[in-house]
């Protein structure tokens, strides 16, 4: 178990995850909406002829058609076909029971609300900067579940992560920690600190806004021994 000091440079809400929709993304959509030639399109108006294009369609079948390309291929027809539907009303990015889905439904409900006008929930994102102090080497690999570990310890009992995941904070195992980090991005690094970019849902990782600094101990997760079996 290792000690670190642990500062939040900077803490802001957002709507869109950065990179979610790039042009080849709203290519592909708009060419599964059966537009033509959608390659043409200046790409400053794309992202604004995508939407247009959905709003022709029926809410659920909108849905349907931004859920099959964000996520075919991981559930069964029969799965995403129910998820058009319940994605008008439930936060299916914080609701959903496989963790690994929750960006992608996080960007169809953000594409979607904003195409319909405030029809599909509202969606709300967090984007913080951390500086991590200490022995960094333990972050070299894998270092998802020392990280959310770390902020875990920023964060009252109450929250969330405590909550679900109270064991396996303590544990040796914390698979779901790279799903809990949505996005990390090494900014800087020195001999005795790090810097990373974190985006997240605001569902786990809100309550990081109030920690400013401290200190804490966090620890990496243990080699599977089973891997590669």
């Amino acid at each position: 178990m290792s000690k670190f000091k642990i500062e939040v440079l900077s803490f802001e809400h957002i709507q869109e995850l950065p990179g979610s929709w790039e042009k080849n993304d709203l290519v592909n959509l708009l060419e599964a909406m059966d537009y033509q030639n959608p390659n043409e399109i200046k790409e400053a108006e794309l992202k604004e002829m995508c939407m247009m294009s959905l709003t022709d369609f029926e809410p659920e079948e909108a849905a349907k058609i931004v859920l099959d390309y964000t996520i075919a291929g991981r559930l069964t027809e029969g799965q995403i076909q129910n998820l058009s539907h319940e994605i008008l009303t439930e936060k299916l990015w914080e609701e959903y029971p496989e963790l690994a889905l929750h960006p992608d439904l996080y960007r169809s409900t953000q594409l979607l609300y904003e195409a319909f006008n405030g029809k599909f929930p509202r969606v709300e994102a967090v984007q913080f900067t951390i500086q991590i102090s200490g022995d960094i080497s333990i972050f070299n690999e894998n270092p998802e579940a020392p990280i959310v570990r770390i902020l875990a310890a920023g964060m009252s009992d109450r929250s969330l992560i405590h909550r679900l995941f109270s064991d396996q904070i303590e544990s040796s195992q914390f698979e779901e920690a790279k799903d809990i980090i949505w996005q990390l991005k090494q900014v800087s690094q020195s001999e005795t600190s790090v810097t990373y970019e974190i985006v997240s849902s605001s569902y786990w990782l809100d309550e990081i806004k109030y920690a400013d600094s401290y200190e804490a101990e966090t620890h990496a997760d243990d080699v599977d021994d089973d891997e590669g079996r």
